[in-house]
């Protein structure tokens, strides 16, 4: 077969790469398939896709047809370096025509003999997906019909490599989410707790989280967290908070130190990472809690025979952002009260300003069990509207004497 495809090559490809009974099949298949045709049809010896990890900026090999030892052996190319890393960091089609250690740092391809490669950029929109890049061990050209048709072929795999990343992302985010969350509370004398947790509908999951810990001394721990972002990052630096937080409390009976050390860890092993977190520890006698928040919204407290009002506790910077001491509030309960800590998705809302939901949030917390405040809160903020940010409230009652 000649090395430049014809109208019948090029419809053969086109074919193989819209086929909807693709859509059937796993990733996997869909990609061996269409790079099997490519191979075909370009009268090439290898095809491979590289898929790009924006936040190490390599390239990983994720599908091969001809050199599947490069998917096998878990294959990464730093984006700039070599052949492949050439064709990412300028993101333009690239032909090379010397295949050697000075122009290629994969050294499968210069073991399989290739003399020529081509390679493209794979983008969706503007975003860089990964690179294809087809090799031959004949010494050949690549004529401008070759690299428009690979181009094509890219275009394609670029959409099937961003669906799949962004279907596994989200799959995973949502499992690690959901295991971190406490399926059950705990069982705690001189308390009643409820909660509940709503993903986001539009940016998909995100970084909200709830905690309820025994401490030792027969005291609580109580945590409601926002890590910023959305999707599998987000969610993983959510559950590295929720263990560190966890590790710190069993330091100090401080919140504010237990902050601080939170966020030296974060600013430290995780820079850039940002979160509001509001952490209260429950006194053993139960009538008090000294709370300290970094960046979170102000929880709501409801006392017998008084207006519910928001704690008026001192809101420290967030976890990631250097600023002055973290402080603590003590804040009494007495018998019957309630606290409830939440996430601002619940009160937030692009037509009205947020202090209009808050109005309605200390409106709706009473004195009632913490699942009736609960399913009153939803009703009232929620309804039938479906959430656009994650939403997390934690409700905590301590017994009536």
């Amino acid at each position: 077969m000649s090395g430049t495809p014809t109208a019948d090559d090029r419809l053969q490809v086109l074919e193989a790469i819209t086929d909807a009974a693709l859509g059937h099949l796993g990733q996997e298949k869909v990609m061996a398939t269409i790079l099997a045709r490519v191979r075909e049809v370009l009268d090439v010896d290898t095809a491979t896709v590289l898929r790009h990890d924006p936040a190490a900026q390599l390239l990983r090999a994720v599908a091969a047809s001809g050199i599947e030892e490069e998917v096998y052996q878990d294959v990464r190319i730093a984006v700039g370096a070599g052949f492949a890393g050439r064709v990412a960091a300028e993101r333009r089609p690239v032909i090379l025509d010397r295949v050697d250690e000075t122009t290629v740092v994969n050294t499968l391809l210069r073991e399989r003999g290739l003399r020529v490669l081509l390679g493209v950029p794979m983008i969706a929109g503007d975003e860089l997906v990964g690179v294809l890049h087809v090799g031959s061990m004949t010494p050949r050209d690549f004529p401008e019909s070759d690299v428009e048709l690979l181009t094509l072929v890219a275009a394609r795999l670029a959409l099937e490599v961003q669906i799949d990343v962004s279907l596994t992302d989200r799959a995973a985010a949502a499992a690690l989410q959901r295991s971190l969350l406490p399926g059950r509370l705990p069982t705690i004398r001189g308390m009643q707790f409820s909660a509940r947790y709503v993903p986001g509908t539009e940016p998909g999951v995100g970084g909200d989280w709830y905690d309820l810990f025994p401490l030792p001394g027969d005291r609580l721990g109580i945590v409601m967290g926002d890590v910023a972002g959305h999707g599998l990052n987000a969610a993983v630096i959510m559950g590295r908070l929720r263990s560190a937080l966890r590790a710190y409390a069993l330091e100090s009976d401080d919140p504010a130190e237990v902050l601080s050390k939170l966020d030296r860890k974060v600013q430290y092993f995780e820079p850039g990472a940002l979160a509001t977190v509001a952490y209260g520890i429950v006194t053993a006698s139960r009538d008090s809690v000294a709370l300290s928040l970094a960046g979170h919204l102000n929880p709501v407290l409801a006392v017998p025979g008084e207006p519910s009002v928001l704690v008026g506790a001192a809101v420290d910077p967030p976890i990631g952002v250097s600023g002055p001491r973290r402080r603590k509030t003590v804040v009494g309960l007495s018998p019957g009260s309630v606290l409830a800590f939440y996430t601002d998705g619940l009160v937030e809302r692009r037509a009205s300003p947020i202090d209009a939901g808050l109005q309605r949030l200390t409106e709706v917390v009473t004195v009632e069990p913490p699942g009736v405040v609960c399913a009153r809160v939803m009703a009232a903020l929620v309804g039938t509207t479906p959430a656009q940010d994650d939403i997390a409230i934690l409700v905590a009652r301590r017994d009536a004497d």
